[in-house]
C-alpha cells in the first residue's frame, strides 16, 4: 500500500465531526494529534495552536537550506456529520477507491499534502524557501481555523487541497445567510377580522425571492462560476391549527460571485421588504444578515496556476483550470494576501451517506504537490 493511502486510511479512521454542526461531536483534537505526530516523524517543525477549546490548528514547516519563497498547503480536518452511514470511520478500499466519512472532503487532500512533505524531507528537503503544511479546523461551519491561520502565518502562495477532481480551481463563489421575520396578529381561527396571518404574508416575500432567483440566473454568467443564486433554506411559523400565526421566520442563502460583496444579499432582501411595505402599509417585516463569506478569484494567468498546470502535466495528469461552486478556505487565504488555488483528488459523495475518493487521484495529487514545492520554493 502506498504510504499516502495508508495515511488517508488513518485519517478517515479518526472521528473529527465538527461539533458546531453536530453538538457533542468530538471535533478535531484527536486528528490534530495524529497530524502533529506524523509530521514530526517526517522531521518537520510542528506547532499546535488552539483556535477554540479542543479545536487546534496544526502547522508544520519544512525549511529550505537557503532563503526563498514560502509555499503553503492548507486543508481542513473537520467533517460533516455521519447520520445514515453504517461505518463512517472504517475506511474501506475497493475498486480503486477509499470509502469513509471525509475520504473525499477532505482527508484525501490533507493526506496528499502531508505525504508530499514526506517525499521532500526523505529526498533531502528543499534547496530553498519554505513549505508550510497547515491542517485547520472548522471549515465546514465558519472557518475559525483559517481565520486564525492567516493571523499568524503568511506565504507567497498557497494550494488548498479541496476535492476538485484534479482540476486547478482559481476561484469560487461566496455565500451570505439572511434571516427574515414577518409579523402578524394572533387571533382565534374563527375571527379573520381580528387576525393577520404572518405565514401568508411571508408568502409575499417568497414570491419576490423566487423572482429574484430567476433574474439572477438570467444575468450574464461568470466565465468559470456561472451565476449567483438564492434559495429558501429553513422556514417556520405558527403555534397551533386554530390560531392565526403572529410570526413567521425564514432563513435563506444567497450564493455570490467574486465581484459581489457579502452585503448584497441583505440589500436585496431589504429592497423587497421596502416594496412590500409600499404596497401594504400593514405589512411588518425585518431582515438581518446572519453570516457570510465573500467569493474569491485569482487570475488564471497568475504564476501559481500556470506553474501547477505544468507540474500536473509533468507527473502524468491532464491539467485543466476552472472554478468551484462551493466556498472554501482559499478565500480566507486569498483575502489575507496569499494568492491561492484549489487542487485536490476526485471522488463522489460529498456530505452524503456514501463518500469515496479515487486512490489514483490521491497519488497524483501528492506527486504534483511535491514537485510544485520543489519548483516554487526554488524559483
Amino acid at each position: 500500500m502506498d504510504p499516502v493511502i495508508r495515511l488517508l486510511r488513518e485519517l478517515v479512521a479518526v472521528n473529527s465531526v465538527n461539533p458546531t454542526l453536530v453538538p457533542g461531536a468530538p471535533g478535531e483534537r484527536e486528528i490534530a494529534s495524529l497530524v502533529a505526530h506524523t509530521m514530526g516523524g517526517f522531521g518537520l517543525d510542528v506547532q499546535v495552536t488552539e483556535c477554540a477549546p479542543g479545536r487546534p490548528n496544526t502547522v508544520a514547516v519544512l525549511e529550505g537550506r537557503r532563503p526563498g519563497p514560502t509555499l503553503m498547503f492548507c486543508g481542513h480536518v473537520d467533517t460533516v456529520g455521519v447520520a445514515g452511514m453504517d461505518a463512517p470511520f472504517t475506511p474501506i478500499e475497493k475498486h480503486g477507491r477509499v470509502y469513509g466519512r471525509g475520504a473525499q472532503d477532505m482527508k484525501s487532500g490533507v493526506a496528499a499534502m502531508m505525504d508530499a512533505a514526506r517525499l521532500l524531507a526523505e529526498s533531502g528537503g528543499l534547496d530553498a524557501g519554505r513549505l508550510i503544511i497547515a491542517a485547520v479546523v472548522d471549515e465546514e461551519h465558519s472557518s475559525i481555523g483559517a481565520d486564525a491561520l492567516v493571523a499568524d502565518w503568511q506565504a507567497d502562495a498557497a494550494v488548498v487541497t479541496e476535492p476538485t477532481g484534479l482540476e486547478i480551481a482559481v476561484g469560487h463563489k461566496g455565500f451570505a445567510w439572511v434571516e427574515v421575520d414577518v409579523l402578524g396578529t394572533a387571533a382565534h381561527g374563527s375571527r379573520p377580522a381580528d387576525g393577520e396571518d404572518a405565514i401568508l404574508r411571508m408568502g409575499r416575500v417568497l414570491r419576490h425571492l423566487e423572482a429574484l432567483d430567476r433574474e439572477l440566473q438570467t444575468r450574464p454568467p461568470h466565465a468559470l462560476l456561472g451565476t449567483g443564486s438564492l434559495h429558501a433554506s429553513v422556514i417556520e411559523g405558527g403555534r397551533e391549527l386554530s390560531s392565526y400565526p403572529d410570526h413567521a421566520r425564514l432563513q435563506m442563502e444567497r450564493r455570490t460571485l467574486p465581484q459581489e460583496p457579502v452585503s448584497v444579499a441583505l440589500e436585496e432582501v431589504d429592497a423587497i421588504l421596502d416594496g412590500l411595505r409600499l404596497e401594504d402599509p400593514t405589512f411588518r417585516a425585518k431582515a438581518r444578515g446572519m453570516f457570510g463569506r465573500a467569493g474569491y478569484e485569482l487570475p488564471a494567468e497568475h504564476e501559481l496556476p500556470q506553474m501547477l498546470a505544468d507540474v500536473v502535466l509533468h507527473v502524468g495528469g491532464r491539467p485543466q483550470i476552472g472554478g468551484a461552486s462551493f466556498w472554501t478556505d482559499a478565500a480566507v487565504l486569498g483575502h489575507a494576501g496569499i494568492p491561492s488555488v484549489l487542487f485536490g483528488p476526485g471522488g463522489a459523495g460529498l456530505h452524503s451517506t456514501e463518500e469515496y475518493v479515487t486512490s489514483a487521484d490521491v497519488l497524483l495529487c501528492r506527486n504534483a504537490l511535491a514537485e510544485l514545492a520543489r519548483r516554487f520554493c526554488n524559483k
